[in-house]
Formats: structure tokens, sequence, C-alpha cells
């Protein structure tokens, strides 16, 4: 009994089982059209079946087994019929057709009863489709693909073939996104019969660049039409939105370099791919090989029904792990929906896997992940060149393959524009061809020829113009445009690097480095002036000289009468003259020093070393000014001086009565109006608002406003040196303003940029370029032949940071003079201050600071008269010896006898040490009345003989004698000065 319950219970289990496995059989409908009738997109499902059925891995216990319908194209009556009775045999998923028309009305079966549908086709309208899934990449994706590769080629003019309906549909976005971004696009729908009728009119029109949106079928005529109107170069450009470029026939256009671009999404170098492509090779019927498939290319379609059924197979193996797969039993008579269907759809739409088309990823039926390939065509085949992704964009790894013109048996257009010396044309008839042009540029394009290997064809620009863009339209025009234009190939000339162009095309090495500088005519010598003879000193070492030779003069004057070594006896021969003199009076002292300053001399001598520190002092100044004062007027009267308004760009910015311009739509311009330097943005602004325009179309227009006078001409320092050395009435003023440099202009991405490159690189190491400069600026024999080396130097006034040392040197030596004085004083009056204690008794005691501001104050006498008193020590010493010793010979004034003298002790009376206090006596002594006392001694003769001739009339004597000192007399104008 227990043995018949457990044989129920696993009964029961097992048809459990059996209920959610996947039933052994299921079916699956494919619909083609008559012409896909044993190609390669049945194969490739035949094949995809076959191998999911032989690989027991993915499906192993189910067999799909395939029902193959063929309708014609656009007849969607018996396409829909076979389509229903695919449903009524219970096929639970419907595959293709390829075909727009049939697509549409099988999806609309599909849809009404929730049967999943799987295609192959570019389907722009696949966001509204609920039940199909399409493998084929999203459209809005590959519009970013093309938008990618169209912006790294830089094209801004381009054609847009189609040749379906539908096609203008799909490349939509391509065409509202140049519509925001201002890129001309011209639309022309063809088929097979008017392909050379609208390549034609394209060609008439100037575009080179194409994308090429035809059916496959009909690639080879459109390629053929290309070969008959000779497209076929390296200055065209086709992107095809085919992914099966290279299972075309391009033997025709390998070798002329012509630029054909496309994608793929089939990576022909793996290893899984390769396998796969030769185990279909050899799996389809041995009477269709070898047109079908072959195991190097496989079409996208083909590749992709392959991954489709194995997609809808590893959605049958997501589904069978958690749900039961319902039988397929709808019918098209009846609107009942098929009740598994959207659960098959939802678990299909989860499938991410890798396949024969790369990685596949699916988000609301449509494909999301995926890898396209870049091709190009290069020199014998079809060749990766690199990849775009949607989570990454574009990647290029061969960046020069875009352009790969080759090098030998090539004739580049070469686009130009006429600039002496870079430029130049012969008119003459006789010259033809490139003959006709010649001058530095031609000659370094001759030589880069050489040496890189090409043919050249020259052409003048039609705008005459270097390029520049329009800030509005954002358009370029001059050479610029020619070459993003694909009108010629290299732009050759003094054609400036800068950022704006760069980024539009491309540049060569500099083969010449220059800067902006300003033009401006020869002014007219300066007129000599009256009072030309102060230019060598500037306005205020003038003013610092005289107020030196004031200081100077005031100083001599005082130091001289402060030191006693400076008065001196007038007379010599008369050793017994009182009156003594200082030879330095205030106007001797500004006598003294100008005759220094003026190197005449004067007969005037300092004595003292005070006075000599000064003069000496005074005279290393004068030596100094007087020498750097000759070596500038010499100077001034050799160097040829100009009235110049502007010396640089600042002072042409800051004032308005000059104006001053560049070259329209050149590099000058540009560099001014997109800098950010404060000068240059102002430059700019009064550039662009003056009013008439102060912009020149030529060179030559610029120079001749110059000459013309007040006006400025901002250029490239290069052509303003050899238009200077050419006219003398014209000179550069200032120096650079910027740094750049010429080169040698090719379109983005061309691979001559860099060949060129290295030849001039190549020729300047070897000097060549700096030959063909020398021959065309020094050696043409029209150089001006004035004097450079005057012209350009200019003799400027000495100011204070030139000569202002010797004033330093001169204040020092003054102070060192002034304390040189005061030492002097002092030392003088301490020599002569030779007061002995007796001495101090009898006269009055005066500080060496008095004395010092007594004789200050007396130096400083402007008006004083040159002569004083001499200083006689001897008159204090008599006086001493008058007050200790007893002394007769004073008179009484009338008989003339002699008296004793009151103020001292009789002679007969004892002498006594102790001084008697007595009241202070005067004493009235006339000159005839005054007698030599012989008890002085005759030692004291001349004393006292000294004192009688100094009396001039009566003074009175007072002598205190309590203290047996001499008070001094009243003061008088003739003051006798005791020490």
């Amino acid at each position: 009994m227990q043995f018949g319950i457990c044989w129920a219970i696993f009964g029961f289990a097992h048809t459990i089982l059996a209920a959610l496995a996947l039933p052994p059989i299921i079916k699956i409908g494919a619909i083609f059209t008559e012409e896909e009738r044993n190609g390669s997109v049945e194969i490739a499902f035949k094949y995809a079946v076959h191998k999911i059925n032989k690989d027991r891995s993915l499906l192993p216990k189910t067999n799909l087994v395939y029902d193959i319908q063929y309708v014609k194209k656009d007849d969607s009556f018996h396409a829909c019929k076979k389509a229903c009775s695919q449903v009524r045999m219970g096929v639970h998923a419907v595959f293709g057709p390829s075909d727009p028309l049939l697509a549409s009305h099988i999806h609309s079966i599909c849809d009404a009863l929730d049967i999943p549908h799987l295609e192959v086709r570019l389907d722009p309208e696949a966001d509204s489709r609920e039940f199909s899934i399409n493998l084929y990449p999203a459209q809005k994706l590959l519009n970013l693909a093309f938008q990618d590769i169209m912006s790294f080629l830089n094209w801004t003019r381009f054609a847009i073939i189609y040749e379906e309906d539908f096609g203008l549909i799909k490349l939509r976005e391509l065409v509202k996104s140049s519509q925001s971004s201002k890129i001309e696009v011209y639309l022309r729908q063809a088929d097979v019969t008017s392909y050379r009728r609208v390549l034609k009119e394209i060609k008439s029109k100037e575009i080179n660049n194409f994308i090429v949106d035809t059916k496959p079928e009909n690639l080879q005529d459109f390629l053929k039409g290309i070969l008959q109107l000779q497209m076929n170069d390296y200055k065209y450009h086709y992107l095809f939105t085919t992914f099966d470029l290279e299972t075309f026939d391009l033997e025709d256009f390998k070798y002329n370099f012509v630029n054909m671009t496309a994608f793929r999404i089939i990576d022909t170098k793996d290893l899984t791919v390769q396998e796969i492509l030769r185990d279909m090779a050899r799996f389809q019927p041995h009477h269709l090989r070898p047109s079908s498939l072959n195991s190097s290319f496989v079409k996208t379609e083909a590749a992709l029904i392959y991954d489709s059924v194995f997609v809808f197979a590893v959605g049958l193996q997501t589904l069978d792990q958690s749900h039961t797969l319902r039988i397929q039993n709808a019918s098209c008579d009846r609107e009942e929906p098929w009740d598994g269907g959207l659960s098959l759809i939802n678990y299909i739409n989860s499938v991410e896997m890798k396949g024969l088309s790369g990685p596949i990823e699916l988000k609301e039926s449509q494909r999301v992940q995926f890898t396209l390939d870049l091709l190009k065509l290069k020199h014998h085949s079809v060749k990766k060149v690199g990849e775009w992704r949607p989570s990454t964009g574009l990647n290029i790894t061969d960046r020069a393959a875009f352009f790969d013109t080759g090098t030998t048996n090539v004739t580049l257009v070469v686009t130009t524009i006429l600039e002496p010396p870079y430029v130049m044309m012969h008119h003459e008839q006789n010259y033809t061809g490139n003959g006709r042009f010649y001058g530095f540029c031609m000659d370094v394009l001759e030589l880069v020829s050489k040496e890189v290997g090409f043919e050249y064809l020259l052409e003048l620009v039609p705008d005459k113009k270097y390029g520049a863009q329009d800030p509005e339209t954002g358009n370029w025009n001059g050479m610029v445009a020619q070459l993003i234009l694909h009108k010629a190939d290299l732009a050759v000339g003094s054609m400036t690097i800068n950022y704006a162009r760069e980024s539009v095309i491309d540049f060569t090495k500099p083969f010449m480095n220059l800067g902006i500088s300003i033009l401006f005519k020869v002014p007219s010598s300066q007129q000599a002036r009256l009072f030309s003879f102060m230019n060598p000193l500037a306005m205020d070492i003038w003013l610092y000289v005289l107020s030196a030779y004031l200081l100077v003069s005031v100083t001599m004057f005082v130091v001289a009468r402060f030191s006693p070594h400076e008065w001196h006896n007038p007379h010599p021969c008369q050793t017994d003259n009182d009156i003594i003199e200082n030879q330095f009076s205030l106007p001797n002292s500004f006598w003294f020093t100008i005759g220094t300053l003026m190197q005449q001399g004067s007969d005037l001598n300092p004595k003292a070393t005070s006075t000599r520190i000064v003069g000496g002092i005074w005279w290393f100044f004068t030596l100094i000014m007087i020498s750097s004062y000759t070596a500038n007027l010499a100077a001034f009267l050799t160097v040829e001086r100009m009235i110049t308004p502007i010396e640089n760009a600042e002072d042409l910015a800051s004032q308005t009565e000059i104006t001053y311009g560049t070259l329209e739509s050149g590099s000058t311009m540009t560099f001014f109006r997109d800098s950010m330097i404060e000068t240059y943005k102002k430059m700019w602004r009064f550039m662009e608002n003056k009013k008439p325009s102060v912009f020149v179309p030529t060179y030559e227009e610029g120079i001749k406003r110059v000459l013309e006078g007040n006006y400025a001409f901002l250029m490239e320092s290069t052509m303003l040196d050899y238009i200077v050395q050419r006219n003398c009435n014209l000179t550069q003023i200032g120096g650079l303003l910027d740094s750049k440099g010429y080169g040698i202009a090719t379109p983005m991405g061309s691979p001559w940029r860099d060949k060129i490159s290295l030849a001039i690189l190549d020729l300047q190491e070897k000097g060549e370029i700096q030959m063909l400069y020398d021959k065309w600026w020094k050696n043409t024999g029209e150089t001006c032949s004035r004097d450079d080396k005057g012209k350009e130097s200019k003799a400027n006034s000495l100011g204070v940071d030139n000569i202002g040392g010797v004033f330093v040197v001169l204040l020092c030596g003054l102070a060192f003079a002034v304390i040189v004085a005061i030492c002097e004083f002092c030392y003088n009056s301490r020599k002569g201050n030779g007061y002995s204690k007796r001495n101090m008794a009898l006269l009055p005691q005066q500080s060496l600071c008095t004395e010092m501001a007594s004789e200050l104050c007396f130096a400083m006498r402007c008006r004083a008269s040159r002569q004083r008193p001499a200083l006689r020590r001897q008159c204090s010493k008599c006086l001493a010896k008058i007050a200790n010793h007893d002394a007769t010979g004073v008179g009484d004034g009338a008989g003339g006898g002699v008296a004793t003298n009151p103020i001292l002790p009789p002679p007969s009376a004892p002498r006594s040490s102790a001084k008697v206090p007595a009241p202070a006596t005067s004493l009235v002594l006339l000159p005839h009345q005054f007698n030599f006392s012989p008890i002085l001694g005759n030692e004291n003769r001349q004393c006292f003989e000294d004192l009688k001739e100094r009396l001039q009339k009566p003074e009175t004597i007072k002598v205190n004698s309590s203290t047996n000192t001499v008070e001094p007399p009243p003061k008088t104008k003739r003051e006798t000065l005791v020490n």
C-alpha cells in the first residue's frame, strides 16, 4: 500500500513537471520575399535553427520547427494570408519580412494576436511597435553615430542622396542637427535612372561630401555613376548608410584615393564569427555555392536573422525556468489574442547575449547595445579605422586614413593670396600656370613639394582674404573656407596660425615666426630750440644742481666764519696789526662755488680743513656733473631726435587723435577681437566703433593710409620689416605685441600636414628657409639706405637714477666739513683757554658752549664785516700781573707826575697774603696818562704799549679790591676781547 502511495506521488510530480516543461516541438514562422528565396538571409535562418536543435545546451528537450513562406514585394494581401496560415499552424513567433510595407502588415497581425514578431530591418517607426522585436540598431542611435563621424570630418556642407521615400524619414535627425548648427545640407532623391544627373548637379555646386542611402542592390550602379563623372579622387568623401560596404566590388576605387566610409556591425576578425561563417558556408546547399555565403563576409541582414533566432531561443529558455508556455491557439478569424504571447515577449526583451552581430541588449523592443566598426577604403581594401558605441561614442584609431592621398603621382590644389614678398605674380603673357607666381612662399612650396613628392596647381583665393569667421553666421571666408569645403588641398602664404583657424583646419609646423607690431610714418625732425642746451639733463636735475650750488655756497660761508683758521691778518708785514679778516664773505662764497662749477677757478683758497673738505667735495661733484653733461650733450648733438607721438601700444590706446586699424578678416583683427588684455580690448573697441572704418582690405591700402599721416597700421612684423626696409618714410613703433608663426594650412585630418611638417623642419635645419628669407628681404637691392642705427638710437636726458649718487656724496661731504669745523673750534678754544687759576680770578670766565654759540651767531651774520679784532692772549697775562703787583705810573692827570695806584698797597707797605676787601674803585685812564710801570718788568712793555694804542678814548677800568679782579669795561663798537 505504501508503495502505491509513493508511486502515485511520483506520478503526480511527473505530471506537474511535464506541464511546466517546454513542449518537445515549437513552431516558428518566417516570411521572405521572392528575391530572398535561397538567399543568405534564408540560409542563415535555417542554419540558426539547425544549430539550436543540434546543440542541446540551449533547448535540451525541445526542437524548433520552421515554416517559410515567400511573397512578392508590395503584395501585402498574400503576405497577410500566409501569416494567418502560419498562425493557424500554431507558430510561437514570426520572423521577417525585410520589405517595410509587408513587414508593417505582418506586424499588425502579430500585434493583434500577441504573437512575437522579430525583425532585422531598419524601422524608423519602431518606437510605436509593442510586439515587435527589432535587432537592427535603433535609428536614433545610428544618427548619433553619423553625426559624430561628420563632426570629426568637420563637414559643414554636404549632400544627402536617398532612394526610398522613408530614407529621408530615417535621416531626418541629421537634417535637424544641420539646421541648428548652421550646416549646409542638400537633399536629393535618386534612383538607378537618375544617379548620374543628381551627382552632376551636386558636383556643379562644388559639394564634395555625400551621405548615400540607396538600396543595397542598387549601390553598384551608384558607384558606376561616380566613375563616369570622375568623382573618385581624394577630394570627394562618401559616407554610406549600409553596413555591407565590404561586400561590394570596390576594385575601381582602391587606387584613386577616394574617401569611402561606412559602419559595419559584424566584426569579421573575431574568431567566433569566423567559425560561424565557415560552418554557415558549409551548411548551405551545394547548388547555391558560392553566390550566397562565403567564409569571409556575411551580409548584415543574414547575421541579424541568425541572431534573432538565438534571441528567441534564449527567451524560451528563460521563460522555461519559471513559467509554462501555453499552446498557441490564436487565429486570424478570432479577436482573442494568445495568452502566452505577452509573457514570451517580455522574456525576449530581457535577453542579453553576444551574437554574430556583437553584443545584444534590448530595451522596449529595440536594440540599444551594439558595436559599430568604422570602415575606410584604403590602398587595397576596406580597413577598420575606428569604432562607435552608444556608451562611449566615436573612437578613431587611424586618423590619417581619412585623407590618405598617397605621396606619388598626386596633384594638389594650392590656394594662395598675393602679398609681397610672399606671393607675387608676373602679369606678362609669356608666363602661364604655376610660373606666373613667384616669391618667398613659392620658393618654400617648391622645396617642400620636392621633399615630400607631389605636384601642385596654384589658384588665387576668389575673395582675396586669408580667412576669418563671421561672428553672426559662423561661416568662414578666404583661404580657410577653401580648405573647409575641400576646394583646395593646401593654403600657402603669410597665413598666421591661431586657435580659431586651428579648430577648423590643420596647420603644419611654422616656417616663420613673427608677431604683431605697429607701422607708422617717420616723424619729422625736431626743430632746434633756443634752450636746447638744457636737454642733456632732466629738469629736476637742473633744479637739484641749483639747490646744491646754493647749499654749498652758504655752507662754505658759515664754515669759514666758524673756523678760526680762516681768520688771518690782512697785512702780514704789520705784525702788530690788531685787525683780522675772513676772505669768505657771502658774495665770495658764491663766487668760489660758481667759479669751480664753471671750471674757471677763483682767487679764493680755503685754508682750514673744514673749508677744504667743502671745496673738495664740491670739486668732485662738479667733475661728475660736467663730465656727464658733456657726454650727454655730444649724444644730443649727434643723434637725430624725432618727434614721436607714440612709443608703444599703450600710447596708441590712450589717445584718439591718431587712428589705427588692421587688415580686414585677418589674424591680426582676430587677435584684438578675442584678446582678454585690457589695453588690446580698449583698442578693439576703438577700431570697431570708429567711423569711417579703420580696417583695410589689403596691405597696400593700409600702407597708403599710413603715408597719408595720422594713421597707424597694426600688422605682422615680417611684412612690416619688408616694407620698412623699402620705404624710408615708414618705421616700426615699439616691439612685438604677441608671438605666432606662419604655417601651411591643410584640411582637417589631412595626412599631408605631418609630411609637410617634417619637410619644413628638415629645411630649417639645413638653413634653406633662412637663405630664402635673406634673398627676399635683404638681397633684393631695393632696401632703404638710411642709417638705421641713428634712427633707432635715442639720447635720453640724465635723471636722478643716473647721477643721483653724486648728490649723496656732496651732502655727506658737507656734513663732514661741518663736523671738522666744530672740532677745529673746540680744539682752538681749549688751546687758547690757557687761564691759570690766578688769571681766572682776574678775568671773566666763559664756557665752551657759550663761546661756540657766540661764534656761530657771529658767523651767521650775513652783513657782518670781514674784519674783527685780533685775539691777543698776552693782554690777559698783563692784566693779571698788574693786578698782583704794586704799580705806579698813573699820573694825576695834571702835572704828569707819577701817582700811586690807589687800588694796590703802597710800595712801602708790607705785602700780605690776605686779600683786603675793598670796594670797587673806578680808575679813569687817558691815553696820554698811561705810563709804563717798571715794576712789571721789561717783558711786559709790549703789553702796555698795545693797551695804550687801543685806548682811543678815555675808558673806565673798575677793579674789585676784594677779589683783586678787573671788571670788564662797558662794551663799545671796537670791543677788545681778552682770552
